[in-house]
């Protein structure tokens, strides 16, 4: 049985999604990746986003340094708190900014593994696909 991923975060010009699913190259893993939906009215993305993080095993949250101001992400992280779901949290902003970091403490409370980077949240899923972690 695959593992499902739901990709949350900003939709930047980075394309950190891309960089995740191509690092993981696993077929233990399903990704839902919201970048590939191309929906812009926001009760049809909305609807997509809820509906997918409700199926995932894992959400896998990248708060970048540059997110303007992670409302969607913390709706996401929310819900799949609510559902139960394993949250792995990459909080890049709360080291560079102070007043963020205060009022995103209760979504890095909420989630269960919070990492500083990109990197270490890849890896730590690479752990989960190699059967060192178990979800």
């Amino acid at each position: 049985m695959k593992t499902k991923v739901y990709l949350a975060g900003g939709m930047n010009e980075s394309n950190w999604q891309k960089k995740v699913i191509e690092t993981i190259n696993s077929e233990n893993f399903v990704f839902y990746n919201p970048r590939e939906h191309e929906l812009t009215n926001s009760a049809e993305y909305t609807f997509w986003d809820l509906f997918y993080v409700k199926q995932s095993d894992i959400l896998f949250a990248y708060m970048q340094n540059d997110n303007p101001s992670g409302i969607g992400l913390t709706l996401e992280v929310g819900y799949a708190r609510a559902l139960d779901k394993s949250i792995i949290l990459i909080d890049e902003r709360s080291k560079n900014d102070e007043i963020f970091a205060n009022r995103f403490k209760i979504v890095r409370e909420s989630s269960t593994i919070v990492f500083d980077n990109l990197e270490e949240g890849i890896n730590f899923l690479k752990k989960i696909k190699n059967g060192i972690i178990n979800v």
